[in-house]
């Protein structure tokens, strides 16, 4: 059995797991993400990944990372919260440090892709999954691979513009809508409170004891993520939509947005759409990097 040191990198941690070619977790745990430089970035990840040397022959490193990963050259475009990793060569220096192979790729196709190999999307070649978060992201996978594009965003549902643009340059677009930092944003101004003194577990939670105030913004959001839904089964026309991030653990939620969907169809629109949660949850990003990994050097070896 070969053995895998994984991470997913956040803005405020890093999860890191011993993991096998199957995808099973030996171990996992989770470390602060370094504030200060690439340099205590690359130190954090070598000290997991020796001590994970202590206990199995480690075969290679797979990271989940944020922002626009290039694979082919192993360094990250774009910005995230953490600003240190966009530029450097991430993967050359961790080869360098660990004398192992590294691969890299971004949070939300990993998500995309655990699911395809192991999770609900695993007997379906053409998927779609989004992830709603602070923002909202996803992954866009044409048989069975990531769709990245010309410039890396292949999959950035969030950019998509949804309302106002009439009367603005751009407009509204749906991660400022539809993500669940847009809800609460909403639901703060609409109760006079701070955003900060809320969360997303916080708002449904407000609207289960009955505030109708709430329970209006989250029917408006519910319609938001449902029209975006409707507007990538007819751009995209996959198999499945699956739906991730935090959120997607209300089970009412899934099933809102698909009566929401059903609400929507007629004769223009007659596609049954519908969408379902993700498996993995909070594991889907190490597991997905992993399977990108395996696949990057089966590639690699068929290639050479």
């Amino acid at each position: 059995m070969n053995y895998y040191a994984v991470f997913d990198v956040g803005g405020s941690a890093i999860k890191y797991a011993l993991m096998d070619e199957t995808g099973l977790f030996i171990e996992k745990s989770s470390t602060p993400t370094p504030i200060e430089d690439i340099y205590a970035f690359i130190d954090t990840i070598d000290l997991v990944v020796k001590g994970y040397e202590q206990k199995a022959d480690i075969k290679g490193i797979a990271l989940s990372l944020p922002g626009a990963v290039d694979v082919e050259k192993g360094h990250i475009e774009g910005f995230s919260a953490i600003p240190y990793l966009h530029g450097p060569n991430i993967q050359k220096l961790l080869q360098e440090r660990t004398y192992l192979p590294v691969e890299i790729e971004n949070d939300a196709n990993c998500a995309g892709l655990a699911e395809g190999w192991i999770g609900a999307a695993k007997e379906v070649k053409d998927y779609i999954c989004i992830v709603i978060g602070t923002g909202i992201g996803g992954a866009l996978v044409i048989d069975k691979k990531i769709r990245r594009g010309k410039n890396l965003h292949g999959g950035e549902f969030g950019f998509m513009i949804m309302e106002d643009y009439l009367d603005q340059p751009i407009g509204e677009m749906w991660s400022a809508l539809g993500a669940t930092g847009a809800l609460i944003k909403r639901v703060a101004k609409r109760k006079g409170m701070e955003p900060n003194t809320l969360d997303g577990k916080k708002v449904f939670e407000m609207a289960d004891h009955g505030d109708e105030e709430v329970q209006d913004e989250i029917k408006k959001f519910i319609k938001r993520i449902s029209v975006g839904i409707l507007n990538l089964q007819y751009a995209i026309d996959p198999e499945k939509i699956l739906i991730g991030g935090a959120i997607s653990q209300r089970e009412d939620l899934i099933d809102k947005i698909n009566e929401t969907l059903s609400q929507m169809k007629n004769k223009a629109y007659s596609l049954h759409v519908q969408v379902e949660k993700c498996q993995f949850g909070n594991d889907s990003n190490l597991i997905g990097a992993l399977y990108h990994f395996l696949q990057r050097r089966i590639n690699s070896k068929i290639s050479n």
